[in-house]
């Protein structure tokens, strides 16, 4: 192999298999390919992806695009950054929202999503509203004073962020400024599986595809964050408040026309969720638009006609609430754009048209083909996927699309006597063994696994549901009175106040220790580093097969016409035991460190399940019952060597 080039590489010393590593993305960049790579935990992938594609972006005057799914995982990039900077100069900066970089009032009381801070911060320029953008104008020197300022060194949006409101200044257009010239942009997955944001990014650059070096962090999440990018929902409460605001508007055609809609749609729910134990059921899309049809006796391009027609003036309302100071909302808007996508995608394979109560009556579009959001990646320069767990990587190559696409795996670097892997061979979650009896048997395994394992402990269920099953059975309870404390994961709660939990559950490993429970595929399983006793174990509740719901069933068909022979395997399973996986690593971030995993799960051992699982675990996976588990814990963790 090639001596690899460390002119980026900022640390004193390589990590096993890291020189391979830097050298393959290197090789990778010269020739225009791009890269499937998995690499263990702890590994420093982060640093040797960029080692490996800062030289080659350097010499042929590429950007480089590090894309990542969270805010923590966002900033480690920029932490690295700083790193490398401090050998070899290079200048990055982290996108944000505009919400999250913004220092107007009126935006930041008002919008949630990103759609609509972008509409409102476009026409609180246009109307001269926002003093920041006028700042801008009035002091170019200042601006790109800053601009220069922040290109010598990355810098965290935070910073970006307490510069611009000193000198009152926009921080979002100074972070797009930065971006223009910066050597890497990160951003969250959303800047490249978004085609609307992409576009967006692409022209504000002033960029073409091929001048871009892609990165992908924890891959692994790409199929289902780009299934979401893709997919859409309008709720019937969305419809109801649009016939409002057309009657307040005075836009009597457009309310009659959205009220004939809404019995529309309330006769098909009627009709098809009348069982209430049904929560969503597939639809032949044009039978929305029947009752239109038959009542007005329209065609359907006058149907488009209208919904173009109702855009327009959401956009107008919009304006006009935010001349007025209101939220800048426009339902009509809001039922016009989703409905002309509903339109555009009828008669698409890889689109599922549901009626849905999941979260109250609506109509929602899934996106099946999750390679859809990556076929970009045929423009761009070279691409890199990389992550812990992507293993088999023939199948996530096909299942998001990637062409011209090296594999490469590396091996683990867990010590054999730093891993211990226990299966519970009398318990599952599998859904009719899930009993009051089954949960109360598997807290006793939790408990006692608990008191054994020093400090921190992770617990990962399957599902929220099985979470709750364990609640049920007394579970936090029994782990107070082992004299841990107890931090439960609860859905919906904001990335602050869930990073405050985790920080809060990581300080504990500096006294008696504590517990976490949550899900796996959630926030705190996945891309969480836990360090040292900050989780010495994780226990791992069920595995995280998906319901077989509507979606998941279509999900399945849609792969087994794609990938013959696949379909179910691609769709379902893979997925769930990816998950777990990750979950799984959590206890080891370097070789030198030990950890206990324990699976409450038979059907880990099936051959056809742990086929997906990592060398390492396979090699110390060990069948136990519960008097087994207390005995193979004691010796991993009191033993003598």
């Amino acid at each position: 192999m090639q001596e690899p080039d460390l002119s980026y590489f900022p640390y004193e010393s390589l990590r096993p298999n890291q020189a391979e590593f830097i050298e393959l993305v290197r090789e990778t960049a010269e020739r225009g390919e791009n890269a499937i790579i998995e690499a263990p935990t702890g590994f420093g992938k982060t640093v040797s992806v960029l080692t490996g594609v800062l030289p080659v972006a350097g010499e042929l005057g590429l950007k480089v695009l590090y894309l990542a799914r969270t805010h923590r995982q966002m900033d480690r990039v920029i932490e690295e950054l700083k790193a490398i900077n401090r050998k070899a100069k290079v200048s990055g900066v982290e996108l944000r929202s505009r919400k999250e970089l913004c220092l107007h009032n009126y935006l930041t009381k008002f919008t949630n999503d990103a759609y609509t801070a972008m509409i409102v911060c476009k026409n609180l320029k246009k109307l001269g509203k926002c003093e920041f953008y006028e700042n801008e104008k009035r002091k170019k020197a200042e601006f790109n004073e800053l601009v220069n300022f922040f290109l010598k060194s990355p810098s965290h949006p935070s910073e970006i962020l307490s510069y611009a409101e000193t000198l009152e200044l926009c921080p979002y257009d100074l972070t797009k400024r930065i971006a223009e010239k910066a050597d890497v942009i990160v951003a969250s997955y959303l800047y490249a599986i978004s085609p609307s944001i992409r576009e967006s990014l692409i022209s504000s650059l002033g960029v073409d595809y091929s001048d871009l070096i892609i990165i992908f962090d924890e891959a692994h999440n790409l199929p289902d964050q780009a299934i979401s990018a893709l997919s859409d929902r309008l709720s019937i409460h969305t419809v109801n408040r649009a016939i409002k605001e057309a009657d307040e508007y005075r836009e009597n055609e457009i309310a009659n026309f959205l009220s004939i809609f809404a019995k529309g749609l309330e006769l098909l729910f009627n009709e098809r969720l009348s069982d209430r134990e049904i929560m969503e059921t597939p639809i032949q899309p044009e039978l929305v638009f029947a009752h239109l049809i038959n009542t007005l006796g329209i065609s359907p391009r006058w149907i488009v006609k209208t919904l173009n027609e109702m855009v327009s003036i959401g956009e107008a309302i919009r304006e006009d609430r935010i001349e007025k100071g209101k939220p800048p909302r426009s339902y009509i808007g809001r039922v016009g754009e989703f409905l002309l996508l509903w339109f555009s995608l009828i008669g698409r394979e890889d689109y599922l048209f549901l009626l849905s109560r999941e979260r109250g009556l609506s109509l929602e579009l899934v996106a099946l083909d999750p390679s859809r959001a990556l076929t970009f990646l045929h423009d761009v320069h070279s691409a890199f996927l990389i992550s812990g767990t992507l293993t088999p990587l023939e199948a996530f190559r096909d299942v998001m699309g990637i062409e011209r696409a090296r594999l490469k795996k590396f091996p683990r670097i867990v010590k054999r006597e730093n891993a211990q892997v226990l299966v519970a061979k009398d318990v599952s979650t599998r859904g009719e063994e899930r009993s009051l009896a089954v949960y109360k048997k598997m807290v006793d395994y939790i408990v006692e696994a608990v008191k054994l394992i020093p400090k921190n402990v992770g617990v990962f269920t399957a599902s929220y549901e099985v979470l709750q099953g364990l609640l049920s059975a007394n579970l936090q309870v029994r782990l107070e009175e082992t004299g841990k404390a107890v931090f439960i994961e609860r859905q919906g709660v904001s990335s602050s106040e869930n990073d405050a939990m985790v920080a809060s559950f990581k300080a504990h490993a500096r006294g008696n220790g504590a517990v976490l429970l949550g899900v796996m595929g959630g926030r705190n399983s996945e891309g969480q580093d836990y360090s040292g006793d900050e989780m010495n174990g994780v226990i791992l509740v069920g595995i995280p097969y998906a319901r077989p719901t509507p979606r998941v069933q279509a999900q399945i068909r849609y792969f087994e016409k794609k990938f013959p022979g696949k379909g179910r395997y691609y769709g379902y399973y893979l997925p769930a035991h990816r998950k777990l996986v990750q979950a799984a690593g959590r206890v080891h971030r370097s070789a030198e460190e030990k950890g206990s995993i324990i699976i409450l799960d038979y059907r880990v051992l099936w051959r056809n399940v742990r086929k997906d699982f990592p060398d390492w675990m396979v090699e110390t996976m060990r069948p136990v019952d519960l008097v087994r588990m207390r005995l193979y814990l004691k010796r991993f963790w009191f033993s003598r060597p």
